[in-house]
């Protein structure tokens, strides 16, 4: 079989088609087409069927791009074993983080990878919803991603369909506080519970995003839904608006903790928090350059998990 058609085949699954996943390859779809053809001749049962305009696995394609990911892993790790025997691995090795992860931690990460002297990080800025984070990990090698606080890493990512061949590293749970200007009522307290915050006018995230969840148990225990005024995911437009008093929102604690225009309270009564993970297809696990970079993630975020 083709190292090269069993790629395609799992590209297809992730993405859920021939064009998107021609995307990620980098090729023709009719290029992606072809290769799935040969694999069908090859191993001689229909891998694959049309779904109205759509094409999905059959049973047989879905084992086979299961068994894809195991190949792939097993020629990672006999490069791996080669690579223990360097003074100095190197390579290049790609990273996107959500913007607001970015900001909090790609600088550390790029000074820190820098001090080891031979790995090239190429960084990325991939803000998408929930669901998209996982796909991502077709062009990326560490994906930093963030999924809503009372849900686990295994029911988050790796149990969707997608997410087969995944690995998760959790880094660390990061509080979601109402962000409130400075002469706001309630400016003053230490914290707020829901029932203090519901009847504000919130400025919200897109839905499919973690902290939009978060928002909706803002109505927990009441009988009022938040009232949504804007939605906006640039969180440093939300932090300006909150400033100039036109609503309250939730904002990261760590990342935006020193506004000088605004009051960040922890909300009580709920989860209001979102956890950040590291997703990795496993083959790409396997790179020794690629377990560093995140070895340094780990190491730069153990303080914050702490906190």
């Amino acid at each position: 079989m083709d190292i090269r058609a069993l790629e395609a085949l799992r590209a297809v699954r992730t993405h859920r088609g021939v064009t998107a996943a021609a995307a990620v390859l980098h090729v023709t779809p009719s290029a992606v087409s072809q290769q799935l053809s040969t694999l069908q001749r090859d191993v001689g049962v229909q891998l694959t069927e049309r779904v109205g305009r759509g094409l999905r696995l059959t049973a047989a394609g879905d084992a086979l791009a299961d068994a894809a990911v195991d190949v792939a892993v097993a020629l990672e790790k006999a490069r791996a074993a080669c690579e223990t025997f360097l003074e100095h691995p190197g390579g290049r090795v790609s990273v996107s983080a959500f913007q607001s992860g970015a900001e909090l931690l790609l600088p550390e990460l790029l000074t820190r990878v820098r001090a080891l002297g031979t790995i090239d990080l190429e960084l990325l800025d991939e803000d998408v919803a929930q669901d998209d984070f996982v796909p991502l990990t077709d062009r990326v090698d560490v994906v930093i991603a963030h999924r809503p606080d009372g849900e686990s890493a295994s029911a988050g990512w790796a149990q969707s369909e997608p997410g087969r061949g995944l690995v998760v590293v959790p880094l660390f749970r990061e509080p979601l506080d109402v962000a409130v200007p400075l002469d706001h009522p309630l400016a003053g307290r230490d914290a707020v519970r829901p029932e203090d915050v519901v009847g504000e006018d919130w400025i919200a995230v897109r839905e499919g995003f973690p902290v939009a969840g978060v928002l909706a148990g803002v109505s927990s225990g009441t009988d009022r839904a938040p009232r949504v005024s804007q939605r906006i995911n640039d969180f440093h437009v939300v932090a300006a608006l909150v400033a100039a008093g036109h609503g309250v929102a939730l904002l990261p604690r760590h990342t935006f903790g020193r506004h000088p225009a605004i009051r960040l309270l922890p909300l009580r009564g709920i989860r209001a928090a979102r956890r950040v993970d590291v997703l990795m297809r496993r083959d790409r696990a396997e790179r020794i350059v690629v377990r560093r970079v995140v070895d340094e993630l780990i190491a730069m975020t153990a303080a914050l998990d702490r906190g």
